[in-house]
């Protein structure tokens, strides 16, 4: 389900929805989008959200969208918010618990020999934004799968399986074992190309049914996501 709002007969913004019901909604994060707003005041999928149900259900006055877990601002993907303030609370509760897991898929440079393994590290953050593996810092650990290897272009595609929710994670942790992620401007090259990092799978438990979802979205072909083939049976 695709949704463009409408401004003065302009087209504004685009929202993919991939589920929706009376408690949660699971849409796709565009690349390049907040999460939430900041001083920026660039639009964000939150403020988003809430325009696509104010409009769809001809809501007046504020809508309730709850947000319970955020993607850095180059990273698309799937995400959750939750409808009600119910849901906002056994989803959060869920993250918490580590019953919400994320599923990325990643391009780092270089060639990882093993076909599994697992970081885990302390990450610090730092008050300029940015993220370092430090003794003072709290535990963060992810396990990965290798996917594929190009070894004509020197990159490997993996699947990684977050353990934590640390700030910049994922980017952090492979850039200081000696594999940054593509076109990651912040801790990899700064070649101008977009960040090969997408969150493509979320797994919940629905707040008030209890049944288990599986939601699934792959990056769009674009800079480094053409050099392999990925598609949705990953494993």
């Amino acid at each position: 389900c695709l949704v463009e709002f409408m401004e003065d007969g302009k087209k504004m913004n685009k929202i993919k929805v991939l589920y929706e019901d009376n408690h949660i909604i699971v849409v796709e994060k565009p690349i390049n989008m907040l999460s939430q707003s900041d001083n920026t005041k660039d639009i964000d999928l939150l403020t988003l959200v809430k325009e696509y149900i104010k409009e769809k259900y001809h809501k007046p006055g504020n809508v309730y969208v709850g947000l319970v877990h955020r993607l850095d601002r180059p990273v698309g993907g799937v995400m959750v918010f939750a409808k009600t303030s119910k849901a906002a609370k056994r989803l959060s509760e869920e993250i918490r618990t580590h019953q919400i897991k994320k599923t990325y898929l990643a391009i780092v440079e270089g060639i990882i020999k093993e076909e599994t393994g697992t970081y885990c590290d302390k990450i610090l953050r730092l008050e300029n934004g940015n993220s370092v593996i430090d003794s003072h810092g709290k535990e963060a650990i992810l396990d990965y799968q290798v996917l594929k290897r190009n070894k004509e272009k020197n990159k490997t595609l993996v699947k990684v399986f977050l353990k934590t929710g640390r700030h910049h994670q994922i980017r952090v942790q492979f850039a200081y074992h000696k594999h940054p992620l593509c076109g990651d401007q912040r801790y990899g090259k700064q070649d101008k190309t977009q960040i090969a990092l997408y969150a493509y799978q979320l797994e919940l438990i629905h707040p008030t049914t209890k049944e288990k979802l599986v939601f699934q979205k792959l990056p769009p072909k674009i800079d480094h996501w053409t050099q392999f083939t990925v598609s949705n049976n990953v494993h």
